[in-house]
């Protein structure tokens, strides 16, 4: 690194130096400097990107070394700030700060000030966020995170809902002939394969004397599916995605589906499915585990077993009794219901779980692995067919 006096480096050099100096941070001044690649595009500057970054990360060393000196032309604001980085970095870049405020530096303000929180990026990690510290909100901030939250579920529910409902809906059956004839139900392979013998070999074309459809095989009687939600806040994540879930599955024919949430007590969220924004804002985060309370709600919900699947989302860390958890499972098993255990919901499907309740849950016949929505959809269309 080049102090004060030392010979002049190359360009590459130069970048280097600069980006030595954006990491050290402002403290580092006195005796590492800027060098003349520091002004950037759109008239900024590395001292711009030094303001910014120190804003957040001058915290490390003591809220009174914050803002001392430099070249900063005036205090920042956290809705300032927030403009700030917006301009200076890349998206992905403002969703780690942004981060990075929130869970190293508890600025809490990010999420109590309506002004603020309108400037963030609205993707997973604030909806988590926005889950967490709802109780801080006055009424008008609460307005902002519900159309963050709608529109973050939407998103996820987007990306999740054309897997769900294939998988559910049923697939083409390629042995049995449509009477509609849709681009939909078009069988392409069949329509090449009959018509090959028809190919001008001159114009080198496929003429087709015959365009074949398929049905699309939609047999079902309908199912109830109850889901049953840890909601721990290790559990975060698996808590947005069984909602989302269950607000598609709920727009299905062949499913009546039920959502409960559950602590050490138990919370039906079914009248709400329709609303995303409303299931998501009834979680209440942390407390206790009662899992064998939360299956004996859902033993309530069955009115014929045999056409009913029971999905339990929870890390099986059972704060009751564990012989009482394996009583009540049994008892769903016996009367024919599924049951199935959901060590994880999200995308990445991470799955963290007691692996001894897991085992004993195994063994009495309910299905325990940790799957993504999209395998969840695939597992009940088998079961269900």
């Amino acid at each position: 690194m080049r102090e004060r006096g030392e010979e002049k480096p190359d360009g590459q050099d130069e970048k280097q130096m600069n980006r030595w100096r954006l990491i050290l941070g402002k403290q580092s001044g006195t005796r590492l400097s800027f060098g003349e690649g520091a002004v950037l595009e759109n008239g900024l500057s590395c001292y711009d990107l030094e303001d910014a970054l120190d804003f957040l990360y001058s915290r490390e060393a003591g809220e009174d070394v914050r803002r001392e000196g430099g070249t900063g032309a005036s205090r920042l604001t956290v809705a300032a700030w927030i403009t700030r980085i917006r301009r200076l970095f890349p998206k992905k870049t403002v969703e780690i700060l942004e981060r990075h405020a929130l869970e190293r530096y508890q600025m809490t303000e990010l999420l109590t000030d309506k002004e603020v929180l309108e400037k963030l990026e609205p993707n997973q990690e604030l909806l988590k966020t926005i889950l967490q510290l709802k109780h801080l909100m006055k009424r008008e901030v609460l307005d902002t995170a519900r159309r963050i939250v709608r529109k973050v579920a939407e998103e996820i529910a987007e990306k999740l809902n054309q897997d769900i409902r294939r998988s559910l809906l049923g697939s083409l059956d390629r042995n049995s002939p449509s009477s509609v004839r849709s681009m939909r139900n078009l069988d392409m392979k069949k329509t090449i394969r009959k018509n090959l013998q028809h190919y001008d070999r001159e114009r080198k074309q496929l003429l087709l004397e015959q365009v074949y459809f398929s049905s699309r095989t939609r047999k079902y009687n309908r199912w109830r599916v109850v889901i049953a939600v840890d909601e721990s806040g290790s559990m975060l994540d698996s808590v947005i995605h069984s909602a989302v879930m269950a607000g598609i599955f709920a727009k299905l024919p062949m499913l009546d589906t039920r959502l409960v949430i559950f602590d050490t007590q138990v919370v039906d969220l079914s009248a709400q499915l329709d609303d995303p924004v409303e299931t998501l804002m009834s979680i209440q985060l942390g407390g206790g585990t009662n899992i064998a309370g939360a299956l004996q709600y859902c033993a309530t919900l069955m009115e014929e077993p045999f056409r009913t699947i029971v999905v339990l989302v929870s890390d099986l860390c059972e704060g009751g009794s564990l012989s009482g958890l394996l009583s009540v499972s049994r008892g769903i098993l016996e009367s024919g219901a599924k049951l199935v255990c959901l060590t994880a919901l999200d995308m990445e499907a991470n799955p963290v779980y007691d692996r001894r309740t897991a085992e004993q849950l195994a063994a009495l016949g309910a299905f325990v692995g940790a799957m993504t929505p999209e395998a969840l959809g695939d597992f009940m269309g088998k079961v269900m067919r």
